[in-house]
């Protein structure tokens, strides 16, 4: 069994920037990625970033991109999306997520392991 803790989250105005950051212990995998996912009220979970930890490439929706970046640090084995220019539109819960898969995917059912989430909104 995984466990992930993200932390981060806050009320920012917009334009603001915030730092997202999830730990990783427990289980471990061979070779996997994590992303990480957004909910806003009454809509689906959507894909945001991820990133392969093995070669490090990442992958974004397009909303984000330019404005999101999604790193890690392997010592640590944390995940971080550092978010900057932000949108009421971003307001949401986000959670990271964990995937054996061993590449970086945007389906939100190939990922193992989630967060508990962490609460970003942006206020106009």
């Amino acid at each position: 069994q995984a466990q992930l803790v993200e932390s981060g989250g806050g009320l920012v105005q917009a334009g603001g920037s915030l730092r997202l950051s999830c730990a990783a212990s427990g289980r471990t995998f061979s070779s996997y990625a994590m992303g990480w996912f957004r909910q806003a009220p009454g809509k689906e979970r959507e894909f945001v970033a991820a990133i392969n930890w093995g070669s490090g490439s990442t992958y974004y929706t397009d909303s984000v991109k330019g404005r999101f970046t999604i790193s890690k640090d392997n010592a640590k084995i944390t995940v971080y999306l550092q978010m900057n220019s932000l949108k009421p539109e971003d307001t949401a819960v986000y959670y990271c997520a964990v995937t054996s898969l061993g590449w970086a995917t945007r389906r939100r059912y190939e990922y193992d392991y989630w967060g508990q989430g962490t609460q970003v909104t942006v206020s106009s």
